[in-house]
This record gives C-alpha cells, sequence and structure tokens, in this order.
C-alpha cells in the first residue's frame, strides 16, 4: 500500500513540475526568438494563476478524495467539492486583473516615419498635426469602454472553472486506478493463501488414505509372507520418509518423485502374484524440472486395488515420458468383473481439485474405462 501510495505521488509530482516549467520554457524561447530581455513578470503572473490551482489539488488529493475513494461518502464528497468550486470561481473573480486602459489615440500623433536619417520629421513650416481637429468619434468610444459595466463571471472565469473541475476529475481517475489495482492484489493474495490452504488440506487427505492402504497391503502380508512383510515395512519406512519431509513441499524434484513412486511399486509387487504383469517405464533422460509431491500414487494405488486379480490373468502397465514442455502420465490396467469396488473416491477427487488448483486450465486428463480396462492418460506443462 505504502509502495502505491509512493508511485501516485511521484506522478503528480512529475505532472506539476512540468505544468510549471513549460511555462518558463515557452517564455524564455519567445525572449530569444524576438531579442528581448525575458520575462518575469508574465512568469510570476502565471505562475501564480497556476499555483491557485495547486493549492485546490492538494486540499482535494489528501482531504477530499480519500472521502470518496476510501469511505465511500458520495453526497459529502460532492457537497465539499461544490464549496471548493465556488470558492475558486469567487477568488478567480476577485484576484482578476483589470481590463487594459491603453492610452486614447489623441496622445499618439500620425506622423509619417522620415524616409531618410537626415529629413526631418516635420517641415518647419507645415502646420502642426494638432492644428487639426480630430472627429470626435476618436475619444468617445474609448470613453464609453470605461463606462461599461465590469462582467462578474466572464468567459475567462467559465473556462478555468471547467480546467479545474476537469482536474479533479482526473485526481480522482488516478486515485480509483490504485484503489482498484490494490484491491485486486489484495484479492490474488487472498486465492494464493486460499489455494495454499486447500492444497494442505488436500495433503492431510492424501496422507492418511495413503497410509491406510499401504498398512492394510502389509497386514495381509504378515500372515502369507512374514520375510516379505518384514522387507515391506522398510519400504514403507522409505515412503513416509517421502511423504514427511517432501510432501509438505508445493513442488519436488521429478526424479525425487519417481523414486518414491519406485518404492510403492516395490513395496506392492511382494504382495502381487506371479501372473499379474507389472511394467513401469521411465524416460531415458530425466528432465530437470519439479512437479506437485505424491501426485500419480492415487492413480498407481487404484490400479494395483482395482486391476489385479489372482484369479485370472491381469496387468498394470505406467509409463511417464517427456513430450516436447509437457509431462506424459499413462497408467493402465485390467479390470476385475467380480470386483464391485469404483475406480475413484476420495483420491481422485483430491488429484483432481489439486490439478484445477495448481494448473487451471493447462492440463489435461482423460479417464477411460472399459468392460476389461482402465486408461488414465494425465499431461502437464513442464
Amino acid at each position: 500500500m505504502n509502495r502505491q501510495k509512493r508511485q501516485e505521488n511521484i506522478i503528480y509530482a512529475t505532472l506539476w513540475t512540468i505544468l510549471f516549467i513549460v511555462p518558463a520554457v515557452m517564455i524564455y524561447y519567445q525572449s530569444v526568438r524576438s531579442q528581448v530581455d525575458f520575462r518575469w513578470g508574465e512568469l510570476l503572473m502565471t505562475w501564480r494563476s497556476m499555483a491557485i490551482f495547486l493549492i485546490v489539488f492538494l486540499i482535494h488529493n489528501f482531504f477530499l478524495a480519500p472521502i470518496l475513494v476510501y469511505r465511500q461518502q458520495r453526497l459529502r464528497y460532492f457537497s465539499f467539492v461544490s464549496v471548493l468550486v465556488l470558492l475558486f470561481a469567487t477568488v478567480q473573480c476577485i484576484s482578476r486583473p483589470p481590463m487594459d486602459e491603453r492610452p486614447p489615440m489623441g496622445e499618439f500623433e500620425n506622423r509619417r516615419p522620415p524616409m531618410d536619417e537626415h529629413e526631418p520629421l516635420m517641415d518647419e513650416h507645415e502646420p502642426p498635426m494638432a492644428d487639426f481637429h480630430r472627429p470626435s468619434f476618436d475619444r468617445e468610444p474609448q470613453r464609453k469602454r470605461h463606462e461599461e459595466p465590469v462582467i462578474v463571471f466572464g468567459q475567462h472565469d467559465l473556462m478555468t472553472v471547467i480546467m479545474l473541475i476537469m482536474m479533479l476529475g482526473m485526481n480522482i481517475s488516478i486515485k480509483l486506478y490504485f484503489r482498484q489495482r490494490s484491491d485486486r492484489q489484495k484479492l490474488i493474495e487472498l486465492e494464493r493463501e486460499n489455494l495454499e490452504q486447500q492444497l494442505e488440506y488436500l495433503k492431510y487427505q492424501i496422507n492418511p488414505h495413503f497410509l491406510m492402504n499401504t498398512l492394510n497391503n502389509i497386514h495381509a502380508l504378515i500372515d502369507i509372507e512374514p520375510e516379505q512383510a518384514k522387507e515391506s515395512i522398510v519400504e514403507l519406512s522409505k515412503i513416509m520418509r517421502f511423504s514427511l519431509y517432501e510432501g509438505a513441499k508445493q513442488m519436488v524434484p521429478l526424479n525425487r518423485e519417481i523414486g518414491f513412486l519406485e518404492n510403492y511399486i516395490e513395496l506392492m509387487r511382494i504382495r502381487v502374484a506371479d501372473h499379474v504383469k507389472l511394467s513401469f517405464e521411465l524416460p531415458e533422460r530425466m528432465p530437470d524440472c519439479e512437479i506437485p509431491p505424491m501426485l500419480f500414487i492415487t492413480f498407481i494405488e487404484n490400479a494395483f486395488k482395482h486391476g489385479v486379480s489372482y484369479r485370472q490373468t491381469s496387468f498394470i502397465n505406467i509409463k511417464i515420458d517427456v513430450v516436447e514442455d509437457h509431462l506424459h502420465f499413462t497408467c493402465s490396467n485390467s479390470r476385475i468383473p467380480q470386483s464391485e469396488d469404483k475406480h475413484g473416491g476420495v483420491g481422485l477427487q483430491n488429484v483432481r481439485r489439486r490439478l484445477d488448483l495448481i494448473y487451471p486450465g493447462q492440463y489435461t486428463l482423460d479417464i477411460k474405462e472399459s468392460d476389461d480396462t482402465y486408461n488414465v492418460d494425465l499431461t502437464l506443462p513442464l
């Protein structure tokens, strides 16, 4: 907020500095062009007129404009502005310089300029111009001009009031612009904080969900293969270490996420039967990029939960590839007709929500189901 206030004041200071410099430059240019002395009196009179505008601007900017922009008190603002404009118009009428009192035309003599520097201005025998009677109308208009009444509010005063209203409108426009930009930044900050809170909430949901499934798998191995159960506990410790230290981050390196998936797949490989075809393909060259942690684990969990059968041939094919500047993840598994469980649940809903929050409009998630297969195709920008 202080930064925006500084920027706003810099704009005002720059504009007013330019407005005060321009008359000085114009008068200086005219004096150089006409080869006359610099007209300081004219410059001071111009600055005096501009100083009145500056005083009104300062009053409006620091006292009146905040009433409308920050307090939204329209009636109070327009009342004060109306009084300020009336005071300005009154001061303009009072401080208006008097009309030019040019000397009467009779005081100047119409003399022909000498053609030669030795030629006299007037012939000695020529009667003076003053002997001729000038028409009476030469002085009459001048006398009537001084007798005309002074206009209280003239065209010049109207133009200055219009300029003042435009200046106040410009002041309000700039303040509203900075206020709107400040509100927009606050909204973005609130949305970011809300996004972080939602992501943390989703992570807290993913971790217990994942832990529950993994513990169920180890519990099933204890009675069947105690030695494999011990190995599973070791793999689980690696998985939980990643979940504890990396899962709390917003983004993790892709190679660490893949290492986490490999530990999980090895843990699940101990449990599945030999007739289950399991493949995990990785790119030959691992790109140096980051992705959200524990993003793919939900799809792989569902594949092991709903795609493995102990009675019939089943498969799970997982592939991660990099195509240009996108990460391509695919997971295909067989479907068990006897299973009444459905893919999805809380885990898949959380994944969709995380993708919407982190990659809004930038990702593609295509899930296709058939009678015997379930395919997940996810593309993320890098």
